[in-house]
């Protein structure tokens, strides 16, 4: 039987390093509201999700150490092994349930945990999201801050393309979230009013954000058709 590797909530420092790297000397971030992240306690920081680079690059400007979850078929080769080092946790988009327990124990250690709720790349505007970062804020229990990435991908841009050299990015940090089961609401009811809750957190705070910036989300999604019915890559 195998023992659950649960990742040291401060994490390695040099990923850090490299995330702090990529941000600011390889593209060109600004970092608005970090200090809205609480320094202390269990905290999930929600992104939206478009781009490649989302996980290290939000890694980076995260004013405190984060693990970041990352789908799994990333864990290959040397990329998998670098992922691994730097104390991210894979997820299995087809349950995830090892995935949320690993980052469970790292929230209950006061630790810092970093999800993509809409789970797969796309327009990144949190039209949708998925319950696994609502049952992590009810279960730690853990502060939620919602955080928008831009320009991470444009329109038009293979998903899996890395932004070209001092890119210019956008990250925002939104005011925390304090998560709670309403009264009298229990089981799945509880979990979709969370998800629900948080959702339109991140979804706000993206579109805010696409004001402040000037940077644009993509119009194109996962099935790469972008407007009049042209296919992207």
């Amino acid at each position: 039987m195998s023992t659950l590797h649960v990742p040291s909530p401060a994490g390695p420092a040099w990923s850090r390093w490299v995330g702090r790297f990529l941000a600011h000397v390889v593209w060109d971030t600004r970092v608005v509201g970090a200090d809205l992240v609480p320094a202390t306690g269990p905290v999930l920081l929600a992104a939206n999700h478009t781009g490649l680079v989302d996980g290290p690059l939000v890694l980076g400007v995260a004013p405190r150490p984060l693990h970041v979850l990352v789908k799994e078929e990333m864990f290959v080769g040397p990329v998998g092994w670098i992922l691994r080092a730097a104390g991210q946790i894979p997820v299995d988009r087809r349950g995830g349930r090892a995935a949320l327990v690993t980052a469970l124990a790292v929230l209950r250690r006061d630790g810092g945990v970093g999800v993509f709720p809409e789970g797969n790349r796309g327009r990144g505007d949190a039209t949708s999201a998925r319950a696994g970062v609502a049952w992590l804020a009810l279960n730690g229990p853990a502060v939620v801050v919602p955080v928008a990435v831009l320009g991470t991908r444009r329109t038009g841009d293979g998903l899996n393309r890395v932004p070209g050299f001092r890119r210019r990015l956008y990250v925002e940090f939104g005011a925390p979230l304090l998560v709670e089961k309403p009264a009298g609401v229990r089981g799945k009811a509880a979990l979709d009013a969370a998800n629900e809750q948080i959702r339109t957190a991140l979804a706000t705070l993206v579109t805010g954000a696409v004001d402040r910036s000037g940077i644009a989300l993509p119009v194109d999604g996962p099935e790469r058709t972008l407007p009049g019915g042209r296919p992207g890559e």
